[in-house]
């Protein structure tokens, strides 16, 4: 894994030695944040599930604010802060050792809100729908607030239009990324295709 593009592009990320976490690749990376752009200058992000934290550094190199990165696994925790600290990047990091679905709770009674949150679970567990409930309940974002989520295509989102408005989705391989934004109260369900990033 390696940062592919901002002020630590080329630096090589510690990954997991086994088949118990799955990093984004680089493939895929490259074309989540191809599509993101523009978006991340000056944005404060949110990493759920942020395993080695690959996705949050890549937003930081490439200009966000700050990053909080949402953690369970001790293997990943040490990869991630090992990661953090390669990349000096802690001054604009937060890590919080919980399960995905209790820190957005804990963010909430912060008064936290994020302008890009990033979802990436394990695939095929109904963690991504779980999250969206919560998300649901607990808002952590703003209505311009840009919402990323990485799925195996076998795990289609069937529930996003409470909340959100899908604007586009792109598959590689059996993975697919789908790019989000939530819905205005004051606003009708509109076609996605009227929808820029």
């Amino acid at each position: 894994m390696r940062i592919i593009s901002g002020r630590l592009k080329g630096r090589k990320l510690a990954g997991p030695g086994g088949a118990a976490l799955r990093p984004t690749s680089d493939r895929v990376k490259e074309s989540m944040f191809n599509i993101i752009g523009g978006e991340i200058e000056g944005k404060i992000v949110l990493d759920l599930f942020a395993g080695t934290g690959n996705l949050g550094i890549e937003a930081l190199s490439r200009g966000a604010r700050s990053a909080v990165f949402v953690e369970k696994s001790r293997q990943a925790l040490r990869l991630l802060e090992k990661n953090l600290s390669t990349c000096q990047v802690g001054n604009r990091s937060e890590v919080l050792f919980k399960e995905a679905i209790q820190a957005i709770g804990h963010l909430k009674g912060r008064g936290a809100c994020f302008d890009l949150i990033f979802v990436d679970p394990p695939y095929e567990k109904g963690l991504i729908e779980r999250t969206l409930e919560k998300l649901l309940r607990e808002k952590i974002y703003s209505d311009n607030s840009l919402l990323v989520i990485e799925h195996d295509r076998r795990e289609p989102l069937s529930r996003y239009d409470k909340l959100w408005n899908l604007i586009l989705r792109r598959r590689i391989g059996d993975t697919v990324i789908s790019f989000l934004r939530p819905v205005k109260p004051e606003s009708s369900k509109q076609d996605p295709s009227s929808f820029e990033l």
